[in-house]
Parts: structure tokens; C-alpha cells; sequence
């Protein structure tokens, strides 16, 4: 757990050459460092708040008399070793991002300034900074929740339009407010069962009334759209992976140039040419979908594609979904009959490809294989060009796009709310679902008619839940785990 007493330093910026990095400093010997660091026109600590200042970084600086000419021009002589030419902004308390005193230096990028101004400020008397500790101070000093510190490094990893998006909306306090808003009803809820166990007779009796028992389905409910809009959103946050599997020679690897539009995977007609992994990333419906062209899966003595073919294997495990590619212009063989087993009850799309011959395969042919019952299946040809829109909307709508997702991620339609709140945070999800579990134990007990320390009870692990996600119940083990994930200097 952070040391609050403590002033700490650390680079900001991502390392190597750069127009610019910044070596941030927050606590309460921000100001006094920063002196004994800077030489330039004023004291950093006479500095009023939000104003910048232009000098030089001296490395030694303990060495050197407080009063260093630090108005004389810049080209004069300094006392100690030029770092390099800075600018130095100040922030004083409270009016900062950690709600302490913090002094940014910005220097040169590159390979030394940072890192000897980084020395420097050490060498005066700051500690460095552990990972993640100026945005746990802001959640600490009560300038942000917990649920809009995640977002941070959510805005910092995001890779596509809609990623920022959902990442900056939460940073914005969206998903808190709703949080806010859902917990108060809960704890009016339990304020009213709780007085009427405590106040019976003044009451009316410990029956939780018809309005009680419809606020908390209806908080039931919204936690219940959150969570079902909420792989779609962890696959706008996180990603998904897809990989092509088929048998050799089904047209994988130009299903996979179409879907791409450029000329990624050779392309031969030889059974086997694929023998690893091709994967490259698009972007579908807001989502950074990773594309994997797998070698074709058989039986085989070759040694090398054996390899491939266990890494295909492994790809299917660890995908979001599989997309299986079937030449429709040959009837199924044994080893689709393999495949099939293998995909189970996975999330499939299947692709009846070659369709621009005549087809010997049939959807009910390959549906008939599968476990689980029919699924989206989409006939293309990826020679023509054919049908490649309509699977990569079928692709789109198996990772979980639908109503309320347009095609340039844009937010639409009746599950705009679950979206916008940006329920993508597996830690989210989890606490959300155990709220919605207990919120559904208080109704059953209400509707059974059992005590009314029943029903608050489970109305207080719903609010216990609901604080997790914003940090109002939280311990120190798992804000140390939350925060060891950023990098330093954030």
C-alpha cells in the first residue's frame, strides 16, 4: 500500500527517442525538490498554481548553495551539471491529478534526460514512484473512484475508436454515476426493511411492501441488461481473437485475405500450404477482432505441420470464437466430421465457401455435425468476394454486437446504457452479477414471506457488491493487485 507522507517521482512518458518526456513528482516535498533541481527565473516553490517555467535540470543540485542564480540568463554559468533544458509545470494542492503537490518536468525524449532528471529528483529526496501510485493517490485522496482509476489504464491500452470511447466515458464518471443511482434505491430498500423489523407496530407490520419488492426487481433487471450487453463490451475493451479452422485446402487462407482486403497468407493449391499461425488484427463494429489463418486440420506424419496442427488446436481453445471454414464445393469427409467434434458447443460462424461453384454442401448438412443445434451459418465464396460483408456482420453479431452497436462502434438502440457504461471490466462484471444475485435472493425471500433480517441481509451483500465496483468496499489486497497492473508513472 502506498505511503502518502512520501514524495514520489517517476517517468510519465513511454521511453526512447521523442520530442518530449515528462518526469512527474507528487507529495509534499514536491516543491522543495523540484528546487533543488531546477535552475531558472523563479523558485518552484514560490510558483503559484498551474503556471509553467522555463530553465534548466541541474544534476548534483544537493551540492548546490540554495541560492544558485536561478535569475540569471541562460546561458550563465550553473553550479552543478545541465541535465537539460526544461520546462517545469506546477500544480499545487489540491487542484492536481493526486490531489498533492505535483511538479512535471518536461525535457527532451531520448535515451538520458529523463533518466538522469529521474536520478536527480531521487537524489534529492523522492523515492520512485511503484506502479500505478499517482492514479491510487487520486482514488486515495478521493479525486476519483476506483471504477474511473481502471479507466485510466483502460484510455492508455485502448486500440480502437470504441475502446477510447467506452474507456473515456467511464473515465468521465458514467458508469459511477449509474452505480450511484442503482445503489440508492437498494439502500432505500433496505433503509425500509430495516424499519420495519425495527419499528413493526409504527409501520404497519414487517411485510416488505409491493413497492419495495418492484424497486428491487427492477434494480435486478437493470444489472441484468448490464451484464448480458457485457461480453461486447469486454470484446471492445480486451479484443477478441478468431481463428480460420478447416480441413486442408478448404480456402482458409483467401477467406482470410478477403476478410483482411489484402493479400496476407499464401494462397497455393496445394493441400497444407499453411503450416503456423497468420494472424492479423481488424476492426468490426468497434472491436479489434485478431484474425488467425491456422494450418489445416488432419491427421499427418509431416513433423512441422504436425506443430501447426496442435497450435490450431490450442487457437480453438483460447478463441472468442472459431470461424470453420467448409468447402461447400465437395461433400463433407471424414476429417470435417473430426472438426466438428472438436469445435463442440464453441461459438461458431461457419463459412460454406466456394459457393461460387455448385454446392455439395448444404447448411442442414453441417448443422446435422454440430452440438448445440443450428448455427449462424453464411455461404461465401472468398475467390468472388462473395458474401464476405454478410459474414463479417455474422461474425460481428456471435461476438455479441447487436442493437446496441453500429458498425463504427457508435452506441444505438435500447442497450445504449449497458454499452456506454463501459460494463467491460471482468472485475466489474463479477461484482455486478454476485449484486444481482443477492438482489435476486432478497426478492425470492420477500415473495416467500421470510424474515425481514433475511431480506436485508441480501440487500447488504447487494450494496457490498455495488461499492466494489466504484471502491466505496474495498480492501488494500485488492487495490494492490488493481494498481500493479499500471505502469509506472501513472
Amino acid at each position: 500500500m502506498t505511503q502518502l507522507g512520501d514524495t514520489i517521482t517517476a517517468i510519465a512518458t513511454a521511453r526512447g527517442a521523442a520530442g518530449l518526456a515528462v518526469v512527474r513528482m507528487s507529495g509534499p516535498e514536491a516543491l522543495a525538490i523540484a528546487d533543488r533541481v531546477f535552475r531558472g527565473t523563479a523558485r518552484i516553490g514560490d510558483a503559484p498554481t498551474h503556471t509553467l517555467h522555463h530553465g534548466w535540470a541541474a544534476d548534483d543540485a544537493l551540492d548546490a548553495p540554495i541560492d544558485a542564480p536561478i535569475d540569471a540568463p541562460m546561458d550563465a554559468p550553473i553550479d552543478a551539471q545541465r541535465i537539460d533544458e526544461v520546462v517545469v509545470a506546477v500544480f499545487r494542492a489540491p487542484r492536481s491529478y493526486t490531489k498533492e503537490d505535483v511538479v512535471e518536468f518536461s525535457c527532451h525524449g531520448g535515451a538520458l534526460s529523463a533518466e538522469r532528471l529521474l536520478a536527480a529528483m531521487i537524489a534529492s529526496g523522492a523515492r520512485l514512484a511503484a506502479p500505478g501510485e499517482f492514479t491510487l493517490r487520486a482514488f486515495l485522496n478521493g479525486r476519483i473512484d476506483l471504477a474511473q482509476a481502471e479507466a485510466v489504464a483502460d484510455v492508455i491500452a485502448a486500440e480502437t475508436n470504441a475502446a477510447h470511447a467506452l474507456a473515456v466515458s467511464q473515465l468521465a464518471g458514467a458508469l459511477s454515476r449509474e452505480i450511484g443511482a442503482l445503489g440508492e434505491r437498494v439502500a432505500d430498500a433496505l433503509a425500509e426493511v430495516e424499519a420495519r423489523v425495527d419499528f413493526a407496530e409504527d409501520v404497519g407490520g414487517v411485510e416488505v411492501p409491493a413497492h419495495v419488492r418492484a424497486a428491487i426487481a427492477d434494480v435486478a433487471a437493470a444489472l441484468a441488461a448490464w451484464l448480458a450487453a457485457s461480453p461486447y463490451a469486454r470484446a471492445i475493451r480486451d479484443g477478441a481473437r478468431v481463428p480460420l479452422v478447416g480441413r486442408p485446402n478448404a480456402g482458409k487462407s483467401s477467406l482470410f485475405n478477403a476478410l483482411l482486403g489484402e493479400p496476407r497468407a499464401i494462397v497455393t493449391p496445394a493441400p497444407g500450404t499453411t503450416r503456423d499461425r497468420v494472424s492479423e488484427a481488424i476492426e468490426l463494429a468497434g472491436m479489434r477482432v485478431t484474425l488467425s489463418d491456422t494450418a489445416g486440420l488432419r491427421e499427418t506424419d509431416d513433423a512441422i505441420e504436425a506443430i501447426g496442427v496442435a497450435r490450431t488446436h490450442a487457437a480453438i481453445a483460447s478463441a472468442a470464437a472459431t470461424l470453420w471454414v467448409v468447402d461447400a464445393s465437395q461433400p463433407l469427409a471424414p476429417e470435417d466430421h473430426a472438426i466438428a467434434a472438436v469445435l463442440g458447443a464453441r461459438p461458431l460462424l461457419v463459412a460454406l465457401n466456394k459457393s461460387d461453384r455448385p454446392r455439395r454442401v448444404a447448411p442442414g448438412d453441417v448443422e446435422r455435425l454440430l452440438d448445440g443445434g443450428p448455427r449462424a451459418i453464411v455461404a461465401v465464396s472468398a475467390l468472388a468476394g462473395d458474401g464476405i460483408d454478410a459474414l463479417a456482420a455474422a461474425l460481428a453479431a456471435l461476438l455479441g454486437a447487436g442493437p446496441h452497436a453500429s458498425e463504427d462502434g457508435a452506441s444505438s438502440g435500447p442497450a445504449t446504457g449497458a454499452i456506454a457504461m463501459a460494463v467491460s471490466n471482468p472485475r466489474h462484471v463479477a461484482a455486478l452479477d454476485r449484486a444481482r444475485a443477492a438482489l435476486l435472493g432478497a426478492a425470492s425471500a420477500a415473495d416467500g414471506g421470510a424474515p425481514g433480517e433475511i431480506v436485508a441481509l441480501e440487500l447488504r451483500a447487494s450494496l457490498a457488491a455495488l461499492g466494489e465496483v466504484t471502491g466505496r468496499s474495498v480492501d488494500a489486497d485488492l487495490l494492490d493487485r488493481i494498481f500493479s497492473r499500471f505502469c509506472v508513472g501513472k
